[in-house]
């Protein structure tokens, strides 16, 4: 199997990269602007420069296309929306009509942020979407736009997304911010009013091409099993590192002034995954020690 990873330097990107190389694919990539430390075949890539994409598959020959690249920063959505629908809405479009001229399967990643929050059980596959803010907006536009492109596309919303950078081999994400406050003492403020379904990198990576290697399409949602607040996270945390939990802090979303707005409950329903895949989706703690292990 031949995978182009699109965004090899981000946190998913590189988890993919990894995954496809431990299963002896022939794996390349593309990076925006810091060349990722793999020994692999790589091509400086923009987004914005969607035409280029025809050359770029001419040059590494793919069967698949994994997308991972993205505007992921929610406020800087907010405060930027042109580049938002360029990059999250428009060009995920570009690069499946691409793959579809050139009979290559296009996997695409999006985000729990397309749903409001209002529910208060986690959302299925089928769930009406309804964004609150441009991040949401602009990755629904994506998802919209790679499915009108082609029809074997294969679509997965991930939420809460951290783990292991695998080019640098560091903790990414919140955990990471969690742990570093841990080890120095620091108290840790964590929302108890926000709900998510936290994806870890890694695992999300071995998922997807499990996916790929079935030939799945359509649309997935990939995280754990575990619709968990962020303190209920950092006390999983607290217990990897052997630091006292009197160092969390209870906390309130309204207790932060950003300029995007969060859905209060995000928490993917996994069963669709699950289902096609014949495994569970594993639990936080099952997660966080996989981490840990490997860590240390």
């Amino acid at each position: 199997m031949r995978l182009l990873v699109v965004g090899a330097n981000g946190l998913l990107g590189s988890n993919v990269v990894r995954v496809g190389q431990q299963r002896g694919w022939k794996v390349s990539g593309t990076y925006h602007s810091t060349r990722p430390a793999f020994d692999i075949p790589l091509t400086q890539f923009d987004l914005r420069d969607c035409d280029l994409f025809d050359d770029i598959l001419t040059e590494h020959n793919p069967d698949v296309v994994v997308n991972c690249a993205a505007m992921t920063d929610v406020d800087g959505c907010e405060t930027n929306p042109e580049q938002a629908n360029i990059l999250n809405g428009d060009a995920p479009g570009g690069l499946a009509a691409h793959c579809d001229a050139n009979d290559v399967k296009f996997v695409h990643i999006s985000t729990d942020y397309v749903f409001d929050g209002t529910e208060r059980d986690p959302y299925s596959v089928s769930a009406d979407t309804n964004p609150i803010q441009m991040y949401g907006k602009s990755k629904l536009v994506g998802e919209q736009a790679v499915t009108e492109e082609t029809m074997d596309a294969l679509v997965a919303r991930f939420s809460f997304v951290w783990g292991i950078h695998r080019s640098s081999g560091d903790l990414t994400g919140f955990p990471a911010w969690v742990r570093g406050r841990l080890l120095s003492g620091e108290d840790v403020p964590l929302f108890t009013d926000q709900w998510v379904t936290p994806t870890r990198a890694g695992q999300a990576a071995e998922t997807l091409l499990e996916l790929i290697e079935h030939d799945a399409t359509d649309l997935f949602h990939i995280a754990c099993s575990s619709c968990v607040t962020p303190y209920q996270f950092g006390e999983v945390i607290a217990d990897h590192v052997g630091s006292s939990e009197e160092l969390l802090i209870e906390g309130s979303m309204d207790d932060v002034e950003r300029d995007a707005t969060r859905p209060p409950y995000s928490c993917l329903d996994v069963q669709n995954v699950e289902s096609e895949l014949d495994r569970a989706q594993p639990t936080l703690r099952e997660d966080v020690e996989t981490v840990w292990n490997a860590l240390h």
